[in-house]
């Protein structure tokens, strides 16, 4: 598989959980990309991307409104969302569109696992 297939995109408005997983993706042999806001990946663009891990909470775009946006570009694209509140229970069928959820604090290897499953399939 080719390295820019291998490339991880995380979006999240808190920076130290970023560099955590950042840290922990890239131990695992992942080119990470970390963003402090859905649109600033949006600027950036989802054409070498394998995988998407992002936040439900964010404030001006929230991780729903990212998913539907991405949808519309790269329906084949992994997206993994991530939460620390109770966005999920107001919205279950958009979570459900979802390649996998996570409530924080996120298992580290059950996050490798789901990344590693979205490369593969």
């Amino acid at each position: 598989m080719s390295s820019s297939k291998r490339i991880v995109a995380i979006v999240d408005d808190d920076i130290r959980l970023l560099e955590s997983l950042e840290n922990l993706l890239e131990s695992a042999g992942y080119a990470v990309r970390t963003f402090a806001s859905a649109k600033a990946l949006l600027a950036a663009g989802l054409s070498d991307l394998g995988c998407l891990i992002t936040d439900i909470g964010m404030p001006e775009m929230d991780g729903f409104q990212l998913l539907d946006a991405v949808r519309d570009t790269r329906p084949d694209l992994a997206i993994l969302m991530m939460t620390g509140r109770h966005e999920i229970a107001d919205q279950p069928a958009r979570a459900a569109m979802a390649t996998a959820l996570f409530r924080k604090p996120i298992d580290g290897r059950l996050l490798l696992a789901a990344i590693e499953k979205s490369f593969v399939v």
